[in-house]
């Protein structure tokens, strides 16, 4: 096994030497290279990369294939955020558990960044970047259930692109920012719409257990320009809700890093939610719902009662 840290000056992906990473110029050993290299070859190769479980052991590995049903995943030796190896052993998709493709320090969201969205619920535009926050308690993976919160009557789903972030950063300049990036996965900010339209703060409107939805996995292979113009869908039992273009969000992906990193560092696997299209609406127990972002795949969880 082979994990190397590159520090800012070595690695090939660097933001800057003050502002990208913290430390006023010092190496840091969280500023890890993103890049991969598979065990038969030295050349960079991006990949869809899961995390799961199997057999009680948790690893991450690259997904590979086009089917569905005929999905595999080559195990990883190391964690991706860092050079890493596949090791070649491979196992099917169906006989994994898949887990969070990340566990974020934070997940930071954007609110009201659709136009048709904010004015579907009767709110301004903004005219800088709305954030909150989502605790990591909060997520959950692919296949995982959504816990109805009991102190909530009015349950609604939010599909969202979700960007996931490579290596720690600060400050960073927009013409930087796609070296922060690690890639591109598929979000739902459940939210609890009655809670959060009496309370002024949004903590528990958004920040329940099981309230942050991710996965399947997270894409490595989509540039910023592919990732500003995808396809988002959002279906409830088969029922298409939700149907936008990323194109539609009023502050870019670029944006909202160079926003939110002018206030605080983010570290590798931090999540960014960029904000829902228009159509977003009620859940019940038993709902089957399923964000679907195009060029990355489907997230799918069904709505219980919180036993």
């Amino acid at each position: 096994m082979e994990i190397r840290a590159k520090t800012a000056e070595r690695s090939r992906r660097t933001p800057t030497d003050v502002k990208g990473v913290p430390g006023r110029g010092r190496p840091s050993a969280l500023a890890w290279s993103v890049t991969l290299q598979p065990a038969s070859q030295g050349a960079n190769q991006p990949v869809r990369i899961a995390r799961f479980s199997i057999d009680g052991n948790v690893a991450f590995g690259a997904v590979e294939g086009d089917k569905p049903d005929e999905l595999v995943l080559d195990i990883i030796k190391g964690i991706p955020f860092a050079e890493h190896q596949l090791s070649g052993t491979k196992v099917p998709l169906s006989k994994v558990r898949l887990l969070p493709p990340v566990l974020p320090n934070k997940v930071v969201a954007f609110g009201r960044n659709y136009a048709e969205h904010a004015k579907e619920l009767g709110n301004e535009v903004p005219d800088a970047p709305f954030a909150f926050f989502k605790p990591s308690t909060s997520v959950i993976g692919s296949g995982d259930e959504i816990q109805y919160p009991p102190f909530s009557q009015e349950l609604h789903h939010e599909a969202e692109l979700a960007v996931v972030i490579g290596r720690m950063c600060r400050e960073v300049p927009r013409e930087r920012v796609a070296d922060v990036i690690f890639g591109f996965t598929c979000a739902n900010d459940v939210t609890a719409r009655d809670v959060q339209k009496r309370e002024k703060q949004w903590a528990r409107a958004k920040g329940f257990d099981t309230s942050c939805p991710l996965g399947p996995w997270v894409e490595t292979d989509l540039d910023l320009a592919t990732a500003g113009d995808l396809t988002v869908q959002l279906t409830v039992n088969g029922q298409q809700r939700q149907l936008g273009r990323t194109s539609e969000m009023i502050h870019s992906i670029e944006d909202l890093i160079v926003n939110i990193t002018e206030a605080m560092t983010l570290l590798p696997g931090d999540v960014i939610l960029t904000g829902t299209p228009a159509g977003v609406g009620p859940l019940a127990v038993g709902d089957e719902v399923a964000v679907t972002i195009e060029g990355i795949g489907t997230l799918t969880n069904k709505v219980v009662k919180r036993g």
